[in-house]
């Protein structure tokens, strides 16, 4: 599968089976995090693994939408290694390295053939706080994931044309 291939058949699932997923394959998706280009190479990036039926129930009580998925990853990043830009006070990169990241690993998924879901209707700080992360790390994204049921498809099929989002300057 070319990346362009990937990329247009990739689909937000939300309906899961129960069918754990090979340690293997979590390896994989998690190292594709771990090589996501972050700012200045800081790393950021800090990735939770739930699995366990507590942690699942706890992130349950955070959103809705964990769509009753096998594992859900936490992905967030540690404000203390978050490059600051000198010339944008205030500016910090942390979330855009856990977005980057996110995206490496939700498309590795799609690759090994594990349906994700970027969720981001949560409050941070309940989540760190239900989890017990530790006060310098700051969750930016949830993903459900697992084997898409096969109830499960796409919900959008339609996208701008691009003159609507691209304009040479």
């Amino acid at each position: 599968m070319t990346f362009m291939e990937l990329a247009k058949n990739r689909y937000s699932v939300r309906k899961y089976k129960q069918d754990a997923i090979p340690n293997e394959i979590l390896d994989r998706i998690i190292e594709a995090g771990m090589y996501a280009p972050t700012a200045c190479n800081n790393q950021p990036q800090r990735i939770y693994v739930a699995k366990s039926s507590g942690a699942l129930a706890k992130l349950k009580e955070c959103t809705p939408y964990t769509f009753e998925a096998p594992v859900v990853m936490v992905i967030g990043y540690d404000k203390t290694r978050s490059w600051q830009n000198k010339r944008m006070p205030g500016y910090e990169s942390g979330e855009t390295d856990a977005s980057i990241v996110t995206t490496h690993m939700m498309l590795e998924a799609w690759e090994q053939g594990i349906g994700s879901c970027w969720v981001g209707v949560f409050n941070a700080d309940e989540v760190s706080k239900a989890l017990g992360l530790p006060e310098n790390i700051r969750v930016t994204a949830l993903m459900p994931m697992g084997y898409a049921d096969m109830e499960a498809g796409p919900r959008h099929s339609q996208f701008r044309e691009r003159e609507d989002i691209v304009e040479e300057i």
